[in-house]
């Protein structure tokens, strides 16, 4: 199936700061912004670059939780709080989980493609620090089945993906899986040090080694993860805008500052069904599969993968689930630093949901935004080289526990 009949493109993407703790600003008993914030300085930064308002035919925003997080639903009639000129225009507001912002990244290029829009403006948000963390785990719960969780771990998704871990530990050893989640862990703060909107940017911790490899503790968390292990509760807000050509020539962007999608694969799996294989991201795999085929590439021709590592253990089987490392291998492929920002295949450049942060339903949009800076080579400090023989970028936006799953590959425009 051809699923692109015309030419679409992504630029002009905005973040805010991705915070929680670890950010000197953040403090718990303080005031700090809500969704409203974010929402405008986000959707207004990429307004900024297309010239106003008046260059969107329409706008779609990603969200999770706010309806439990910040008792606020119908988060579409908050686009138009960001500039008087979206008011009147359709807005939608999507959800899929963790996969929400991706979701609102299809939304978009579907519009563009069935010509119903020429510009979209795509958002993501999530404000998730207005709850106590035991009662936010609960929130993060509804991404998986209702019935299982209540006879799940209190934390439910860290004990999802601490099962995951077990199982490989069992399957191809402890030591070597754990040293690469470790590493995993150090990229990824590193990268984060790099990037001024990463929750983890003014992290000074010296022996990031030894933090990650600090035992679990079961009793008080999960068997096979530790803290370091997880990414944080954040808050935050990505935008981007998605047009055609049309869009592009109207807003006096030239296609060289934009990136071109030129792949994508979307795919759902069974949330009452448990994973046939502990060990694999079937889900995540078959998505990333559709993605490369409609593009036409292999996954040697990647230059850098945004990944969705919400957990170091999602990490290591992103790897084998792109196809970089057999299954088994991806410990190796990633001992070997070749996910590091001087690897084979960057991944996580500003630092992945564990570096840069993990505001749910904007994880997705950062994603594209991060690629679109790295392409278009605006990634400032976290710059990475990219060459004419990979010239392509893969982000994979999951939600659940590899249930709904958005894989996009883009190049430069």
């Amino acid at each position: 199936m051809n699923k692109l009949r015309r030419k679409v493109y992504m630029t002009a993407g905005c973040n805010t700061i991705s915070m929680g703790s670890g950010r000197k600003e953040f403090h718990p008993k303080k005031p700090r912004p809500g969704l409203e914030d974010y929402i405008r300085e986000a959707g207004g930064g990429t307004l900024k670059q297309l010239g106003g308002g008046k260059n969107v035919d329409e706008a779609v925003i990603g969200n999770f939780m706010a309806a439990r997080f910040n008792n606020q639903g119908n988060l579409a009639a908050l686009i138009p709080t960001i500039d008087e000129t979206l008011l009147w225009k359709p807005c939608t507001r999507v959800e899929g989980a963790c996969c929400s912002g991706a979701l609102a990244l299809m939304s978009g290029i579907k519009s563009v493609l069935a010509e119903t829009a020429e510009s979209v403006l795509c958002l993501g948000v999530e404000v998730q620090n207005t709850v106590k963390a035991v009662y936010g785990a609960d929130i993060l719960a509804t991404a998986g089945w209702s019935r299982e969780r209540k006879a799940g771990h209190a934390y439910f998704f860290p004990g999802k993906f601490s099962d995951r871990a077990g199982a490989y530990f069992a399957k191809h050893g402890r030591e070597r899986s754990r040293k690469a989640m470790a590493r995993w862990f150090c990229n990824a703060i590193e990268n984060a040090r790099l990037c001024p909107t990463a929750q983890e940017h003014q992290n000074s911790a010296k022996d990031l080694e030894a933090l990650a490899l600090s035992e679990p503790t079961p009793r008080s968390f999960v068997d096979h993860l530790n803290f370091y292990d997880c990414s944080k509760v954040s808050d935050g807000a990505s935008a981007i805008a998605i047009l055609s050509e049309e869009g592009l020539q109207r807003a006096g962007i030239p296609k060289n500052e934009a990136v071109e999608v030129v792949g994508w694969g979307q795919t759902e799996a069974d949330l009452t069904k448990a994973p046939e294989d502990l060990t694999r991201l079937e889900t995540t795999r078959r998505a990333v599969a559709q993605a490369l085929e409609s593009a036409g590439i292999k996954a040697g021709d990647l230059g850098t993968v945004e990944s969705h590592d919400c957990f170091t253990i999602a990490g290591v089987l992103a790897t084998e689930a792109v196809g970089l490392a057999k299954p088994g291998e991806g410990p190796d492929f990633i001992l070997a630093g070749e996910t590091s920002r001087s690897g084979r295949v960057p991944f996580n450049t500003t630092g992945g949901l564990i570096g840069w942060g993990h505001p749910t339903g904007a994880t997705g949009v950062h994603q594209a935004v991060t690629l679109w800076e790295q392409l278009t080579g605006q990634a400032g400090g976290c710059q990475i080289p990219m060459t004419p023989e990979r010239p392509y970028g893969l982000s994979i936006n999951m939600g659940g526990d590899d249930k709904t799953v958005v894989a996009i590959v883009f190049r430069k425009g």
